[in-house]
């Protein structure tokens, strides 16, 4: 008996000095929006490559989620797929927390409808705020309803949570107020979940960011925005050159300031500068000007802190123009 207790200790210490317990020479803690994660991620990844010995979490907590985190001190770096409200900006001065706004990369929205759909062609921003706005709820149940060319098929919604930036920017853009939404469709902040729900139900639309759409395009039906002007679908040209609005939103990082002291942060988000251009095509979003990486990381280095859009809108802003003049 003495003899297995001697073994089990020696077991423990051996387990505690060869790598199971292992010790970190730093660590980032990332977490916020469900679009701007696989940019993340991705860049994480690639990172722990060649540092093995710094430790990256990224989780999913949806931007407004992210937000109350990081206002807490709780991560170092808030991924998000719209700029900082009032009011989170606000819980993290009462926090003491200061911050610098990256932006990382292009998204177009995605609306979408079932493989199974062979009806709809397009539709267009007027027709979306009709399906969508609160006044909608439980009036607007079926196809007819949106377009009498439709037929009478029970139309059934499928779209972001309430706490995620997709939201918001959407409703915004498609509404004219953020969070103003009808609210009885299927919400979730885990895209797959949706991803599932369109296309599984032939009378279903839904929308989310363009990366999901690619990663499931064998499985859904991507459906023309009419701006007004022309026909359009979400791609590298029309989002970056602003024909696909108003679905068109920059992606973000925000950077707790004193976390940005610290050689390890510096160095990620060197590196993250570097190779978003590749990762962010890769991934399926739509890469910044090359002009606007570099700026943002200048502003990074010039430790500029605050919003960009604390009284703008992001629907058809010029991040170029804007990051220079934050500088």
């Amino acid at each position: 008996m003495a003899f297995i207790k001697a073994l089990t200790v020696f077991v423990l210490v051996v387990l505690l000095t060869t790598g199971c317990f292992k010790q970190y020479n730093g660590r980032i803690s990332i977490d916020g929006s469900s679009s701007v994660y696989p940019i993340t991620e991705a860049v994480a990844e690639e990172y722990r490559n060649d540092h093995s010995d710094i430790r990256i979490t990224v989780g999913v907590s949806g931007t407004g989620g992210g937000f109350k985190k990081f206002a807490r001190g709780e991560t170092d770096i808030s991924n998000a797929s719209r700029p900082i409200s009032k009011s989170e900006i606000e819980a993290c001065k009462k926090n003491n927390i200061q911050f610098i706004e990256i932006p990382v990369a292009y998204d177009g929205l995605a609306v979408v409808v079932s493989p199974a759909n062979d009806f709809v062609d397009y539709l267009s921003v007027d027709e979306l705020k009709k399906i969508w706005e609160p006044a909608a709820q439980e009036k607007i149940k079926s196809w007819k309803q949106v377009r009498s060319s439709f037929p009478d098929v029970p139309l059934r919604l499928y779209g972001a949570g309430t706490s995620s930036g997709t939201y918001d920017y959407f409703t915004e853009a498609i509404v004219g107020k953020s969070k103003s939404s009808r609210g009885d469709y299927t919400a979730s902040e885990d895209d797959n979940v949706l991803v599932q729900g369109v296309s599984s139900d032939k009378g279903s639309l839904g929308y989310f960011g363009l990366a999901y759409y690619e990663e499931n395009k064998q499985r859904l039906r991507l459906v023309p925005i009419d701006n007004g002007k022309e026909r359009v679908l979400p791609n590298d040209s029309t989002i970056s050159n602003g024909k696909y609005i108003p679905l068109s939103r920059p992606e973000f990082i925000y950077v707790n300031a004193r976390s940005a002291g610290s050689q390890v942060i510096k160095d990620f988000i060197r590196f993250y500068m570097e190779q978003a251009p590749a990762l962010v095509r890769e991934i399926g979003y739509v890469p910044l000007q090359p002009e606007a990486y570099q700026l943002s990381y200048e502003r990074f280095l010039k430790n500029k802190q605050g919003s960009m859009f604390a009284n703008r809108s992001t629907v058809g802003a010029d991040l170029v123009a804007l990051l220079k003049e934050g500088l």
